[in-house]
């Protein structure tokens, strides 16, 4: 089977779709599945505004229609609803061909956070976007509900994963700092609602792992906060398995892979009870969800490690890949059945 996916994400962004894609092209490979990414690499890019770091491509419609052409896919699914998802769902509509998307990334409120646009005007356009697809892949129970109520139709349900041989708790970084460890790993933005941990009074250490465009202004406001930087691969593993708590304060992902990551690495999760934390960690022993962040971060202390890492066990990335392509097997199969019958009726009707 040969898959094409379309992402406005891409190396060198460090990111969870990042990360979600290039962890299911490797699982899918495993399986005997070729997927072809098109990705903004070759287009001119243009910065986000109030975001500089990050930049998106102007796709070229021809090269856009030549790459699609070139992989001859199976099937297409569109990842992002940026430029080039944009960009490929109107080369499949101009042509009739069906094709999924996924819903990884709460736009609306990102939008609405930094530009003050209502979150109604966004999720008018995102549901314009997902309208057109074959279905819509969502994360979590939580998510599929929510979107549901905002009119969102054709939702599946597509789990994530998490490397167990990378996150493990047996090789821990070795951080010369008061303990207990709080540790936040992401990207150092407004919608990630950092302040909402970093602003608690806690014993012990605070710690981020990551870059981003506020992270100047928060060095500034919490100087006792140890801000680390980027890290990726065995490094980031290795700190992860570091720390006392994972603390996990954003209030728009629709998942949060680390989540899967720092519990593999035998550390508990404290979270808002939000959409992800409730769909991960809900009441089992693993975590602590709280309105109240302080408190969930206490109650995490001394959670079992061992727990914590039994239960990432379970999100295997080969799981993540078969149910993803189980997804676009029976869309698939769904389609033929509809254009057998409708050739059927065609028939019945001229003989």
């Amino acid at each position: 089977m040969q898959i094409l996916i379309a992402t406005d994400a891409w190396h060198p962004q460090v990111n969870g779709v990042v990360r979600t894609l290039t962890s299911l092209d490797r699982a899918c490979a495993r399986l005997g599945v070729k997927i072809t990414f098109v990705t903004p690499a070759g287009f001119r890019l243009f910065p986000v505004p109030t975001y500089p770091g990050l930049r998106l491509a102007i796709p070229n419609r021809r090269e856009i229609a030549r790459r699609i052409e070139e992989a001859d896919p199976d099937a297409i699914h569109i990842a992002t609803e940026g430029p080039i998802g944009w960009a490929v769902r109107a080369y499949c509509r101009r042509r009739g061909l069906a094709f999924t998307t996924s819903y990884t990334t709460r736009f609306p409120e990102y939008v609405s956070v930094r530009t003050g646009l209502p979150e109604a005007l966004g999720y008018a356009v995102m549901r314009q976007f997902h309208s057109a697809a074959a279905g819509t892949m969502v994360a979590t129970n939580s998510l599929r509900t929510e979107l549901a109520v905002r009119g969102f139709t054709k939702l599946l349900p597509w789990t994530r994963g998490v490397d167990t041989d990378l996150f493990r708790p047996d090789d821990p970084a070795e951080l010369d700092l008061p303990r207990p460890i709080f540790m936040t790993v992401g990207r150092v933005a407004i919608e990630k609602n950092f302040d909402a941990f970093l602003s608690l009074e806690l014993p012990g250490s605070k710690v981020v792992i990551g870059d981003g465009p506020q992270r100047r202004e928060l060095q500034a406001r919490f100087p006792q906060t140890i801000f680390l930087g980027e890290k990726s691969g065995r490094d980031l593993a290795s700190h992860l398995a570091a720390a006392d708590v994972f603390v996990f304060p954003s209030l728009t992902d629709t998942f949060g892979v680390v989540q899967l990551e720092a519990l593999a690495s035998g550390v508990p999760v404290a979270a808002f009870p939000v959409t992800g934390p409730i769909d991960v960690i809900s009441d089992r022993p693993i975590g602590a969800l709280d309105r109240d962040l302080r408190s969930a971060c206490l109650r995490a202390l001394g959670m079992s490690r061992e727990l914590c890492r039994d239960f990432a066990l379970a999100y295997s990335w080969e799981n993540c890949a078969r149910q993803f392509l189980n997804n676009l097997a029976f869309l698939q199969e769904t389609q033929a059945r509809r254009s057998g019958a409708v050739v059927a009726d065609r028939t019945l009707a001229h003989s």
